[in-house]
């Protein structure tokens, strides 16, 4: 099967219920989006499947053909990173880091479709991803941040 993945078709030879996660990490060596809990309920696996987050980990790779996938390494563009890379890094957002992929997928997500959130639609956005250190203020400074560049 054929998967677009960061702008770049990609032909994969995977049963089509094996998850896009593992597809994404074993065999596409795409190992930014996290193996967390397997259950889509941490969001450490999340991307982007037009434009919409997405659990990497519970959609089978069948689902995701002929649709477009960004991965965290599909944010950067010409070696400069998406203003929500920027802002986690000026906020100091991230701790262990574990889950800042899912984080900074949800968070562009959010702002491709409102780029000027309450702090209440981005807590909404952001739910189902979680943060074990508990950065939260500061992912959503870095929210807030991003939303003004």
């Amino acid at each position: 099967m054929v998967l677009n993945v960061n702008g770049v078709k990609r032909e994969v030879t995977v049963d089509p219920d094996v998850p896009l996660l593992t597809v994404l990490r074993d065999h596409l060596d795409l190992t930014g989006s996290k193996y967390g809990c397997g259950e889509g309920a941490c969001g450490a696996c999340t991307v982007l499947i037009n434009d919409n987050p997405t659990k990497s980990c519970i959609t089978p790779v069948g689902n995701a053909t002929n649709k477009e996938i960004i991965t965290i390494e599909g944010l950067e563009k010409n070696g400069k990173l998406h203003p929500v890379q920027e802002a986690f890094l000026k906020t100091d957002a991230f701790q262990c880091s574990y889950c800042a992929p899912g984080m900074i997928m949800s968070a562009a997500a959010l702002l491709k479709k409102n780029n000027d959130p309450t702090e209440e639609a981005i807590i909404k956005a952001m739910n189902g991803n979680i943060c074990r250190c508990g950065t939260y203020p500061y992912i959503l400074k870095a929210i807030k941040l991003a939303a003004k560049s």
